[in-house]
Order: C-alpha cells, then sequence, then structure tokens
C-alpha cells in the first residue's frame, strides 16, 4: 500500500500515580539482563472500532485519557520501567516516566491489515527500537518503556509499544500489558492477580561481561522482513514430517524455517561448514523449584542445536527437529544451576569464539506462541491482531500464535539478498500463506 501519514499530535511523561517508596528505589539488574542487545522489544496491538460506539474526537479523547490514567496505576507495580539506567548495572526507580505519544493516521485500520508492510508499521511505535534511535530528539535521556496510542479514521486504534531489552524479555513484556489492560477495563482481581517479581539478581548476580558484550549483540545488516503463517493442517504436516516422538508445534516449524534458511547459505559460492539454530528458551518453570510465573526481567537462555559438516540431512527433517529438540530440553534445572555460577561464562566464551568464526552460520529463534497476547482487552475488546513488526536482524525469526490459537505467525528477517530464494522457495511455498488473513 501507499505510504499512510501518522501524524503525532501530543508527547508527554507518564509518571506513577504515587511515588515508589525509598527502599524500591533500586532495581538491581541480572546477569541474564546483560545478554540481550540494547535494544527495544516492538510490540503492536490492533483493534477494531467497536460497532456499538462513536468514533467522535470526544470518544478517542476519552479513550487515551482513561489509557493514560490506567498506565499510570499500572506503574505503580512496574515501578522499574519508569526509572533510568545507571552505570552499576541497575535501575534508578526515579519515577521520571515512560513515553506516551497520541497520533492521527490518515488511513482505515482494515487497509494497513491487508498488507503486512514493515515501514508502516514501524509508524505506530512511538520511537525506533534499534540502533542509534534516530526518532528521538538529539540529547534526550534512555527511557525503559514508550508507548504510542494510534487513532485511525474509521475509530480503530493500536497501540504501539517498545519495552526496553535491557530489563524484559517477551513473557515479560506480556505480563506488564496483561496487568495495564486489566486495570484498563476495571477488572480488579485480575489485575492484582498479575504480581510481578523483580528478584531476578537474587538468582543471577551480574557478572563481569565487559570481556564480550560486543560480541554477544546481534550486528545490524541490510535486512527485509517476511511475514509467514502456518495453519493448523500445515503445522500437523510439518510434524509428521519430522517422523520422530512428538515435536512441539514450534519444534516442528522451526526446524522447517531453520532447513529453509540453510538452504539459502549453501547455495552460496563459500557456503558456511556448521550451521547452528538457536532458540531462546524460558527459564521461569524449569528452575528448581519454578519461579514465579510473572517473574520480571530477562529470564531466558539460548538452546544452541549444531549442524556439523559430518551430518547429512534427510526429506523429512527428523534430524534438525531431533537435534532442535534435545537442545531446548537440554536447557533443564541442572542446566538453570550452571547459569547461577560462574561456570557459564566458559560456555558463553566459547560461544562467541565460534560465532565470530566465517564458517558457522547463525540462526535465532524466539518463540511467543504461549503469551496471551490476544487477551490483551483494554476495555473495547480483544486485539484483532498482535504483531512484533520487525527485529532486523540476520536469520532471526519470531514465533507467535495466530488470533485463533492454533496456527503459528512467524516474522522472519533475512538478508535483503537473499530474499528472491527465499521468496520462490518451492519447498516453503506449499506450507505457508504470505498475507495477513481477513479478520
Amino acid at each position: 500500500m501507499a505510504m499512510l501519514n501518522v501524524e503525532i499530535i501530543s508527547k508527554e511523561m507518564i509518571k506513577p500515580s504515587s511515588p515508589t517508596p525509598h527502599d524500591l528505589r533500586t532495581h538491581k539488574l541480572s546477569f541474564l539482563d546483560q545478554i540481550p542487545p540494547t535494544t527495544y522489544i516492538p510490540i503492536i496491538l490492533f483493534y477494531q472500532a467497536p460497532k456499538t460506539n462513536s468514533h467522535d474526537d470526544v470518544d478517542q479523547v476519552e479513550k487515551s485519557c482513561h489509557l493514560k490514567k490506567s498506565l499510570k496505576q499500572t506503574l505503580n507495580r512496574f515501578y522499574p520501567l519508569a526509572g533510568s539506567v545507571k552505570e552499576d548495572h541497575s535501575i534508578d526507580c526515579n519515577d521520571n516516566g515512560v513515553e506516551y505519544n497520541e497520533a492521527r493516521v490518515a488511513s482505515n485500520l482494515s487497509q494497513v491489515l491487508q498488507h503486512f508492510d514493515v515501514e508502516i508499521l514501524n509508524k505506530f511505535l512511538p520511537f525506533e527500537p534499534y540502533g542509534n534511535r534516530t526518532k528521538r530528539p538529539a540529547g534526550s535521556r534512555e527511557v525503559l518503556l514508550g508507548v504510542q496510542y494510534n487513532i485511525f479514521d474509521c475509530g480503530g486504534v493500536a497501540i504501539g509499544v517498545c519495552i526496553s531489552h535491557r530489563i524484559a524479555d517477551g513473557a515479560s513484556a506480556t505480563t506488564f500489558l496483561g496487568a495495564w489492560s486489566a486495570t484498563s477495563r476495571g477488572d480488579v482481581l485480575e489485575a492484582e492477580a498479575i504480581c510481578p517479581k523483580f528478584d531476578a539478581a537474587k538468582y543471577f548476580p551480574p557478572k563481569d561481561m565487559s570481556w564480550g558484550k560486543g560480541d554477544m549483540s546481534i550486528r545490524k545488516d541490510k535486512i527485509v522482513t517476511r511475514r509467514l503463517v502456518f495453519d493448523k493442517s500445515n503445522i500437523a504436516a510439518l510434524k509428521d514430517k519430522a517422523s520422530i516422538g512428538n515435536p512441539t508445534r514450534v519444534e516442528a516449524v522451526s526446524a522447517f524455517i531453520w532447513k529453509r534458511l540453510m538452504a539459502i547459505s549453501k547455495s552460496k559460492a563459500a557456503p558456511a561448514r556448521v550451521h547452528v539454530a538457536i532458540h531462546a528458551v524460558n527459564i521461569r518453570q524449569r528452575m528448581v523449584p519454578p519461579m514465579p510465573t510473572h517473574s520480571f526481567g530477562n529470564l531466558w537462555y539460548f538452546a544452541a542445536a549444531v549442524l556439523s559438516p559430518h551430518d547429512q540431512l534427510d526429506d523429512n527433517d527428523s534430524n534438525l527437529v531431533s537435534k532442535l529438540s534435545d537442545a531446548i530440553k537440554g536447557i533443564n534445572g541442572d542446566f538453570v544451576k550452571k547459569l547461577q555460577s560462574d561456570a557459564i561464562l566458559d560456555s558463553l566464551t566459547k560461544a562467541v569464539e565460534r560465532s565470530s568464526k566465517g564458517d558457522v552460520e547463525s540462526y535465532r529463534f524466539t518463540g511467543w506462541c504461549r503469551f496471551p497476547l490476544y487477551e490483551a482487552d483494554f476495555g473495547w475488546g480483544e486485539p484483532t491482531w498482535v504483531c512484533c513488526p520487525s527485529m532486523p536482524f540476520k536469520n532471526l525469526v519470531v514465533l507467535m500464535s495466530t488470533r485463533d490459537g492454533h496456527g503459528i505467525e512467524a516474522i522472519v528477517n533475512i538478508l535483503e539478498e537473499d530474499a528472491v530464494i527465499f521468496d520462490s522457495d518451492e519447498e516453503l511455498l506449499p506450507f505457508v500463506s504470505w498475507t495477513i488473513a481477513e479478520y
């Protein structure tokens, strides 16, 4: 679709409605918070206009005011998000606030839903989530959370959220959205049931990572993004195709995409010899005893499945699924104990050394399929579509459930030069839809 105009009509800082107590003013970040790149996690939630309500400006002003009021209340419990990053790897919970923009979109929501266009979708975010954040004024301070409330001509809205990866993972972002939406719609019991825990540093004290932080960050390249939708029947076909045990739908889809991306690498003049699939794994429930579901922070680690030169690919993908499944299962209670010790630094050093070699190609996967993002009802119904518009880093794949909960939507980021091969892949095409479904 043609470029559309998104006009910012107001900007402000939203602070918690009550001051953070003095004894909570310092939030220590954990060792696991040191690992992700210093970017933001972008999430956009789209909502159709309620059929029974008016779409006039008064109604939208009331919605925005109510949204800001509930955000202030939610920040009382998620107080580190309104703070500032300090040099000693902690957050000063000083109630400086979070960014809140209000924008008008010269388009109907249906026009946006008909196409997947990253350049357009990024306009619904409060600022650039990556790199130098060029949409922010020079000299402005870093915030940990930004929100943009977008109003379409039809009365539909989009809530764009950027939450810092310094302090949160996808599960934590979902926890925050769940609490905020419950507060907004007046569901007191649900809001109070979401009790964030900010004690991850107690279990994973920070470590000296100065030696490898630059290498652990994902380098930015000239990237294009593709949205693939795997419906229930095609996921079942991929699971049957694997012909081993009972792989999860995420494992089956991840292994399939891994194979198709490897095919691109192997088609090049100097193909990689070693291919590594790196899958993020939520460790909250893998600890012994398990951590609370709403523990806040970067509580994940990566499972690495390695395909060496002597490994042979089979037609049914069973060896890839098996390698990926075994790697994910390996992130267990015993492994988490290793994460809590200094022994993990040796593994990280070796991982950095391996990834820096020219004969290694890495493929990164993060699965959000279990996150209840489609339950984020702010008082005007559940979202029509939720997306992570783009994480523009080479071979990075984000997997999310479709609205009906049965399918998987994969946001695949690849080099621009690889797009021609990927878009015409005859083994990929029968299993996916490339367009946004009609809602």
